[in-house]
C-alpha cells in the first residue's frame, strides 16, 4: 500500500518543483495523506432485482386483500344465507349463547322459544343469530 504527500509549494517555488514521492509507512509527515487507490463507485442493482422487490411488495397486498377484505365478506356472505335458510323448529345459537328453538320467523325478526317447560318465548333480530344447530346435527 502507497501512500502519496500531497504538499503545498512555498511562494517561492512553483507549482512544477512540488514533490511527490510515496512514503512508506514507518516515516511520519504532516502534510495530507490520501490513499492511492481509486475510489471505487458502488455498482447500481441490476434491473432484475429491482422487478423482484415490486414483485414481492405486489405480492405482500394481494395476500393482505385475501387477508382483511376477502375472508370478512365470506363470512358474511355465510352468515346472510344461513339467515335467510331459517325456518320454524330449527334449533339455533344466538351470539349472546342462548340456545333454543325457533317458533316463528317475520322479516328481520325471529321468535325463538328458549324454555320448554315454562314456554318461554323471546324475539330475537335475525342478525343476532350466530349459528344453526339443527344443520350441523345431521
Amino acid at each position: 500500500m502507497n501512500i502519496w504527500i500531497i504538499g503545498q509549494a512555498a511562494e517561492t517555488q512553483s507549482q512544477s518543483e512540488v514533490p511527490s514521492e510515496p512514503v512508506n509507512q514507518d516515516q511520519t509527515s504532516t502534510g495530507t495523506v490520501t490513499n492511492s487507490e481509486p475510489n471505487t463507485m458502488q455498482k447500481a442493482p441490476a434491473p432484475s432485482s429491482s422487478y423482484m422487490q415490486l414483485l414481492f411488495i405486489v405480492g405482500i397486498f394481494v395476500i393482505m386483500y385475501f387477508i382483511l377484505f376477502r375472508e370478512p365478506r365470506k363470512r358474511q356472505r355465510q352468515q346472510q344465507q344461513m339467515i335467510q335458510t331459517l325456518k320454524k323448529n330449527d334449533k339455533v345459537r344466538t351470539i349472546g349463547g342462548i340456545i333454543g328453538t325457533i317458533v316463528d320467523v317475520r322479516g328481520d325478526e325471529v321468535l325463538i322459544k328458549v324454555d320448554e317447560n315454562n314456554n318461554t318465548k323471546i324475539w330475537f333480530a335475525a342478525s343476532s343469530i350466530g349459528k344453526n344447530l339443527t344443520n350441523e346435527t345431521k
